[in-house]
């Protein structure tokens, strides 16, 4: 494929190539992915804009490197938005083979608004709870 303008559209048979993709991947993405809608021009031919290919890597690097499900990237696509699963593009692999997982850069939830009391029988839960944290903290902390 003769090189593009990064600005430039792209046919579908030139975006599965970039992505290296069959196209018909690309298009059942369409159906599943609505925030992901290419130019369709006269005829029906698809034409992706560069947001929509930063997008496509972006849900290819969930699916693929990240494990995620169809609808576990639905879920992320719908509540982190378009432009952050774009900007996963910039960091699918291409670029560093180092290229951090989503888990390593995960945010725990913030403490609850009701302090467990002694008293309350839920203490030893909650202790083992933080045990096995601190474990998968350290097998995390190995991998990297």
């Amino acid at each position: 494929m003769a090189d593009k303008s990064p600005d430039a559209y792209r046919s579908i048979s030139e975006a599965a190539s970039e992505l290296d993709l069959p196209a018909h991947v690309l298009r059942f993405w369409e159906s599943k992915f609505p925030q992901l809608k290419p130019v369709k021009r006269a005829g029906g031919r698809r034409f992706y804009r560069p947001g929509d290919i930063a997008l496509l890597r972006g849900i290819k690097r969930l699916l693929y490197e990240d494990g995620f499900t169809i609808k576990g990237a639905q879920k992320y696509v719908r509540e982190q938005g378009v432009a952050a699963v774009g900007a996963l593009a910039a960091e699918d692999g291409t670029a560093e083979p180092e290229t951090p997982r989503l888990a390593d850069r995960y945010v725990p939830p913030p403490q609850p608004a009701v302090p467990v009391s002694a008293g309350s029988g839920l203490a030893p839960v909650l202790e083992r709870l933080e045990q096995a944290k601190k474990r998968l903290d350290d097998v995390l902390a190995q991998g990297r």
